[in-house]
């Protein structure tokens, strides 16, 4: 038995967690649908960056002995097991669910003669128009066919207009086309709501497409594509003219996998693998539509609050006062808001407070994920504006962001600000936002530091800690960290920031070591840390040396976790749980305690390999009694006694459920937090 569990094989378990809230019938309908389809987003996501690892060796700092024929065979077995159970979920599960509330997914055959009318009619005035069939032959070669769209083969009996025989023909389908029509109610005949795919709208109608043509076997067809982007940092002289370049080239990067028709003939099915290059692992035939992320359509075609969550609106942070200055505040004491029981506009509110406050003279901060629409990008541009130093350390790199980032850092550098795009080789990940404020005659700081994003959409699902704190010696070490990421010239021994890829893991190492040493003689040691994932084989052999010396261990890891749990000589300390939420477990909490001494760290880092050495990453302590005592409240204790949303791994690598998360009878740490700050507010 290997020592640790495979970091894939733990990723697609972490599916199957979600998966089976999709199953959980006290979950309102529409919500289990957004489940299902957050898998299809997670699995396209995992093929696009972790099985083009496997399937083509393109992490040339990877050891190449991790990713071999054995290791790609299983992956792909696990992988056709988990999209098996998806469609059967879909199928089985979630359509007769939607037909008992009166929501009716309708195929051709179901269709009545107005209904084929009204659809026929669509399909005319809609969708035609921007289909163009290509008949395959040598002055028409097989088409480019983009990263995850929608496409459809077709073999074709008699002569085309030029008396060829060319039997094979490819349909693009357009992404502007949405994947779900809702038919009018007048076509309902009752209160039920009508619903086709667009799928279904096509290969009805696909011999319109072929007049003088008989369409014999056809099948939708996608392709998922290798998404990294190649682009060596060293030997470029403008980072981002270069991304701009690489995105370009992104949507035709190497064939991963083909997803078909479960009726997809074996003809059709081997012309589309041999175009791509595809071993026999790498298709899948699927029972209902190839996408099933845009299947989320549906949730905003269907006027039905009664199959959602009840809204949730954080509160407003309960430190701050909508009237008080916070950078008063901020003197008297640290505040922490914890999203998304209490709300991002707190963070916004003291962005905005500074970029409206003429004592302020400068903003830096760092910028990973903000999306398209981003109120807190505005007010760093009307910072500028204002004339304010603005620096943005906006990280071009962040995996399917980097068109974003790159139009904000085109957009803040072109009415003046500082931007920088970090160092070399590595990826800003830290989250920073640091203020400087003229008060009499000195300079004071103030800082916002995160486990997340600034990003206030994610900020309403995930889980984050975000802190506000005018330490001095904190504030010191941020603006530090800022100096190197804009000059690159080496930090100076920091007071209290662990920075990754400086001393982060070395520093968590030591933390451990002197946890060991103190539990050789006699003191009792504990460790809680919370994250996304534990993937770095280095921090969990020094986690299985606490755990082997004595040191009481738990871990509350939301996705891959390489180290199993209480194996009998092996783990037998070490607890791990799984907690799979309303919310996106996404905060990163690592507590230690050596006797009655402890020390709790919030960090924007997981414990992966990349974090630890590919990352600007940063970890900071809470020096606040009370503030600390209540993260161990809220992001600790809490979730250890959750007994809900809450999977246990086991010794054979393997997550059982606890027994209250079908019937949500047990205790939900998100449930009663929601409960705890609807109440505070």
């Amino acid at each position: 038995m290997k020592d640790f569990i495979d970091r894939d094989e733990s990723s697609l378990l972490f599916n199957l967690r979600v998966l089976d809230w999709a199953k959980r019938k006290h979950v309102p309908l529409l919500e289990r649908l957004r489940y299902l389809c957050i898998v299809s987003s997670n699995l396209d996501e995992f093929f696009e960056v972790r099985v083009a690892l496997h399937l083509h060796g393109l992490d040339k700092k990877a050891d190449k002995s991790s990713f071999t024929e054995d290791t790609y065979k299983q992956i792909s077995t696990s992988a056709h097991e988990l999209v098996d159970e998806q469609y059967r979920v879909f199928n089985e599960e979630l359509i007769p669910a939607f037909e008992a509330n009166g929501i009716h997914l309708i195929t051709h055959s179901e269709r009545n003669t107005a209904q084929k009318k009204w659809v026929k009619e669509y399909f005319d005035r809609e969708v035609k128009p921007l289909l163009t069939p290509v008949g395959l032959d040598p002055a028409h070669p097989f088409p480019l066919v983009a990263n995850k769209s929608l496409n459809f083969i077709v073999k074709l009996s008699g002569k085309d207009a030029f008396e060829r025989e060319n039997e094979i023909a490819i349909v693009k389908v357009p992404r502007s086309l949405p994947r779900i029509i809702k038919l009018p109610a007048k076509l309902n005949g009752s209160s039920t709501t009508l619903l086709v795919t667009l799928s279904s709208v096509i290969r009805s109608h696909l011999a319109d497409l072929f007049p003088d043509r008989v369409v014999g076997h056809f099948s939708q067809f996608r392709v998922t594509r290798d998404s990294d982007l190649l682009v060596d940092e060293e030997d470029v002289t403008n980072l981002r003219t270069a991304l701009r370049h690489g995105l370009e080239h992104r949507q035709f990067g190497l064939a991963v996998r083909l997803e078909v028709s479960s009726g997809c003939s074996d003809h059709l099915a081997d012309f589309l693998m041999h175009q791509f290059k595809l071993p026999p692992n790498a298709l899948y035939r699927v029972h209902g539509p190839v996408n099933l992320v845009r299947l989320s359509q549906i949730i905003d075609l269907v006027e039905k609050p009664n199959l959602l969550f009840q809204p949730h609106q954080g509160s407003y942070p309960h430190q701050l006062n909508k009237e008080e200055s916070i950078f008063a505040r901020l003197q008297m004491e640290d505040v922490l808001i914890h999203q998304p029981f209490e709300s991002f506009s707190g963070v916004l509110d003291f962005l905005r407070q500074a970029v409206n406050d003429p004592k302020v003279l400068a903003i830096k901060q760092t910028i990973y994920r903000t999306g398209i629409d981003s109120e807190l990008m505005d007010l760093l541009r009307e910072a500028v504006r204002r004339g304010k130093e603005v620096t943005a350390v906006v990280e071009i790199k962040a995996r399917f962001d980097e068109e974003a980032n790159i139009n904000w850092a085109e957009r803040l550098e072109s009415i003046g600000a500082q931007v920088v795009y970090g160092v070399v080789g590595l990826k800003t990940h830290a989250k920073m936002l640091l203020v400087t404020r003229k008060e009499g005659n000195r300079l004071v700081r103030y800082a916002h530091l995160s486990t997340g994003n600034y990003n206030a959409r994610t900020a309403r699902l995930y889980t984050d800690i975000s802190y506000l704190t005018a330490n001095t010696q904190i504030t010191s070490d941020i603006e530090h960290v800022f100096s190197q990421l804009a000059s690159q010239r080496r930090l100076p021994t920091l007071k209290h920031l662990w920075v990754a890829p400086f001393n982060l893991q070395s520093k968590l190492t030591a933390t451990i070591d002197q946890l060991i040493k103190a539990s050789a003689d006699g003191v009792p040691g504990r460790i809680v840390l919370k994250m996304n994932s534990l993937t770095d084989q280095s921090l969990a052999k020094d986690l299985v040396r606490a755990g082997q010396s004595g040191v009481k261990i738990d871990l509350i890891v939301r996705g891959a976790c390489i180290l199993p749990a209480q194996r009998p000589g092996f783990t037998d300390n070490i607890r791990v749980r799984s907690i799979i939420g309303r919310f996106l477990e996404h905060s990163r909490v690592f507590y230690f305690r050596s006797g009655d001494k402890e020390d709790l760290y919030l960090s924007s880092a997981d414990w992966m390999n990349r974090n630890m050495m590919r990352r600007i990453e940063i970890a900071w302590p809470v020096l606040d009694v009370k503030l600390r005592q209540r993260i161990i409240d809220e992001c600790l204790v809490a979730y250890l006694y959750d007994s809900a949303d809450a999977w246990l791994l086991n010794s054979e690598g393997s997550y059982l459920r606890q027994p209250f998360a079908e019937s949500a009878k047990g205790l939900s740490a998100q449930t009663e937090l929601m409960k705890k700050f609807r109440k505070a507010n």
